[in-house]
């Protein structure tokens, strides 16, 4: 045999499991359609947040959390209703994940050299009432390093185990089959594709050059989603979320394209909830781009009006930072807004200063690079908004500015195929929330919101904007940024027990095939359900590596 265990996809997840077979003295082949720049995959360019329950951050920033409020804002998120099919180990998957994520998680990455700043941020509130979507309190941890600082250890232990021979890199090997022989996986069979010397996630030629076959006791997958493939996002897109957009721009690469996911089902394994998928509203073009259509989400505070593409405001919990698909079946479903593919914040240059942060590690030059001084100067006591956010108002397509309302529809209504905007009506409804915001008090279910907010410490400091009138001038210029569906993360996948073992159509494991990561919906084919509780893919990817590394070195052995 060529290794002890073939992993497809050197993304964190298999990076993960690799360095838990190597661990343990395992032979590895690790397979990867692109070249060595790419190490990390996806994860490599993420913000770095991390689901975590109960951490010394949180009670040190006086957050009350536990595993049972934690576990409660799970399943109320994920909505499991497929129990006794496609969720039976969706379900045990997130049970274990919550336990991981409130117990031996922090440890365990503190130990590979994971560290936290010190800020706990609170994505995603949801849907403003116990029991149903969202965190309750603030669990979003932020790596120090972002997406790189998680991906690095794991790359490390990768580079070490290939030069004391426990691992051997396949670079530009794409698999087009897994071998089965008798009913188990024995290997894989693919393209060798021709030389690329790219820059980690700019496309890559799929010149094919030779053919390989490799041979192994097992296999696992870790390929990720499909959410740089346009074509499967819309084929699996659910009928409960309306209509595709017409135009979607991409937060992935064009590598993270599904192929692995038919090839693992013409194997035998049964994939699950693949009408469950997790696109944000709030993708802006990205004015420098490393991919086609490449796309940068806005993480917002609280504080920026959301309107319709009519210039609606919307109705809460379809609030910034609330609830990302409640707002996407909103968009999509509402009959005279759901033929257009984009919505409106309008803010003011107070509320961009402090509040707007861009999702993606070279976005966040200041974190990813671990230095404190230079966040404490950015985001507590900076003036102006951030490097990367300010390069986006200024080059961005999607962001106008200007001194008035009046202008600032003219130049937002410039950027649609018909004016669509009506100054007046945006103006009557900014009066009506301005008017909420001279008591700590309010109606008003967003500006509730903002006070909510404030009186959480780390979103004081750093997320929420001193509570102010939209159109006060000492608060200016006004700023519209277009609001864009942006593709990310898929949902479902390869349904796997909680020893990482694909299954089959039949419900029973199938020998020799394993799989992690966003290819087996993080875990089980669905460990999110309908909903995820933000910064758990990371994590998800971490814990799904580290169980189907384990599960494999035992069985290999």
């Amino acid at each position: 045999m060529d290794a002890d265990v073939i992993i497809v996809g050197a993304g964190l997840a298999g990076l993960v499991a690799a360095q838990q077979l190597t661990a343990q003295g395992r032979k590895v082949a690790l397979v990867e359609q692109e070249n060595a720049a790419n190490l990390g995959g996806q994860a490599f360019w993420s913000f770095g947040g991390l689901f975590l329950v109960n951490t010394p951050e949180q009670r040190r920033l006086r957050v009350k959390d536990s595993f049972d409020l934690a576990w409660s804002d799970w399943q109320a998120s994920a909505r499991f209703d497929r129990l006794e099919d496609e969720d039976s180990w969706a379900v045990r998957w997130a049970r274990a994940y919550v336990e991981f994520a409130a117990g031996e998680k922090r440890s365990w990455m503190d130990a590979q050299g994971i560290k936290l700043t010190p800020v706990v941020g609170w994505a995603e509130r949801g849907r403003l009432r116990a029991g149903e979507h969202g965190n309750s309190v603030p669990r979003f941890h932020v790596a120090w390093g972002t997406g790189t600082g998680v991906v690095r250890p794991f790359v490390r232990s990768a580079l070490q185990a290939a030069d004391a021979g426990l691992l051997t890199f396949y670079h530009r090997h794409q698999v087009d089959e897994l071998v089965v022989q008798d009913g188990a996986v024995t290997g894989v069979r693919g393209s060798v594709l021709a030389d690329d010397s790219s820059p980690r996630g700019v496309s890559s030629s799929r010149e094919v050059t030779g053919s390989f076959e490799l041979t192994a006791q097992a296999v696992i997958v870790t390929s990720g989603g499909i959410g740089g493939n346009h074509d499967l996002v819309r084929h699996y897109w659910p009928e409960r979320l309306g209509a595709a957009p017409h135009n979607m721009i991409t937060g992935v690469p064009a590598h993270v394209d599904g192929r692995m996911l038919a090839i693992s089902a013409t194997a035998g394994a049964r994939l699950v909830n693949q009408d469950r998928m997790w696109h944000y509203t709030e993708g802006v073009q990205n004015w420098d781009p490393v991919w086609p259509q490449h796309a940068i989400r806005i993480l917002p505070g609280p504080s920026s009006m959301w309107f319709d593409a009519l210039g609606r405001r919307l109705p809460e919990p379809f609030l910034p930072g609330y609830d990302t698909l409640g707002t996407l079946e909103y968009l999509r479903t509402t009959p005279d807004i759901a033929a257009y593919d984009h919505s409106w914040f309008i803010l003011t240059e107070k509320i961009i200063e402090k509040e707007f942060a861009l999702s993606g590690s070279e976005q966040n030059p200041d974190i990813t690079s671990g230095d404190r001084k230079a966040v404490l100067r950015n985001r507590v006591f900076g003036k102006g908004a951030p490097a990367p956010v300010e390069a986006f108002k200024q080059r961005g397509a999607d962001f106008v500015v200007a001194a008035t309302l009046e202008e600032l529809v003219v130049k937002m209504n410039g950027l649609t195929d018909k004016p669509l905007l009506d100054a007046d009506e945006l103006r009557r409804q900014i009066v009506a929330r301005d008017l909420q915001v001279d008591n700590p008090y309010s109606k008003d279910a967003q500006v509730q919101g903002i006070h909510n907010s404030r009186r959480f410490l780390g979103d004081r400091l750093s997320r929420t904007a001193t509570p102010h009138r939209i159109l006060d001038p000492q608060a200016g210029p006004l700023i519209g940024v277009k609001l864009h569906v942006l593709t990310r993360k898929s949902l479902g996948g390869i349904q796997t027990d909680l020893d990482s073992r694909v299954l089959g159509l039949d419900g029973e494991p199938i020998s020799g095939l394993y799989a992690a990561g966003e290819a087996a919906g993080f875990g089980g084919g669905g460990v999110h359900g309908y909903n995820a509780l933000e910064g758990s893919f990371l994590g998800g990817c971490l814990f799904s590596g580290r169980q189907a590394g384990r599960a494999a070195a035992q069985a290999a052995g």
